[in-house]
């Protein structure tokens, strides 16, 4: 189980700018409100809206910004109409690319998906061009300087509570777990008094990709750079083995 893995991408290592944030914290709100809208507004008995809660505070949101969300979206439930979209394409030197968006206005967030990979230089495709290369799974990282368990410690309570992987990197612990698992384990990490900086469901590819040529990687990073800017963008993966 223990290992390195190329999964735990550096974005968790990278501080996140006041504009980042900002609208990580805006998605999250959408995300609390279609929790709420769906399952009401007690945590105890709305398992998806328990999820967002634990990717907020991963992401360093105050809990009573969280609970602002959710009394907002009680106050507005008929208001709330965001639709979760997803869209698969290729990037140059063809590097798959997933991108999972939150939307009140699908026609706008399609062209600007459909700009980012024109600008790019890249092709979106049909949903099902790309998604067979990845798999669906929980993902929680965990800060070594945060957590009071020894790897080994921890792999075994990952172990015992579902989880499928684990991995010891340089700063930080990979747990990965099966989607139908992941609030569970996620419970009973989080019972033991463990904090995550990364709490989600992730698409994890199967292999990677390499591009060397200058041209195709400016067109990656150009795609990436335009999809992440956009506010109605949720996530964006790719099985781009970037160096």
């Amino acid at each position: 189980m223990s290992g390195h893995s190329k999964f735990a991408n550096i974005k968790h290592k990278k501080e996140k700018n006041d504009a980042a944030r900002g609208k990580i914290f805006t998605v999250i709100g959408h995300e609390i409100a279609i929790a709420v809208k769906q399952g009401g507004a007690d945590p105890n008995n709305n398992s998806k809206l328990r999820d967002v809660i634990a990717k907020a505070k991963a992401n360093n949101m105050p809990n009573d910004t969280i609970e602002k969300g959710i009394k907002k979206a009680v106050g507005n439930i008929d208001a709330v109409n965001f639709e979760e979209l997803t869209y698969e394409g290729f990037g140059p030197g063809g590097v798959a690319i997933i991108v999972k968006t939150l939307t009140d206005n699908k026609n706008r967030t399609g062209g600007n998906v459909r700009s980012a990979f024109t600008k790019g230089h890249g092709n979106l495709g049909t949903i099902g061009s790309v998604s067979y290369m990845f798999q669906e799974k929980g993902q929680l990282i965990i800060d070594k300087e945060d957590c009071d368990y020894l790897a080994d410690e921890l792999m075994l309570m990952a172990i015992d509570a579902g989880a499928l992987d684990f991995f010891d990197d340089e700063e930080v612990y990979e747990v990965i777990t099966s989607k139908e698992d992941y609030s569970k384990v996620r419970e009973i990490l989080e019972s033991k008094n463990i904090k995550f900086i990364e709490a989600d469901i992730t698409m994890l590819p199967d292999n990677f990709v390499s591009v060397k040529d200058e041209e195709s990687v400016w067109g990656l990073r150009k795609i990436l750079d335009l999809l992440n800017e956009d506010d109605d963008v949720k996530a964006v993966y790719t099985n781009w083995e970037e160096e």
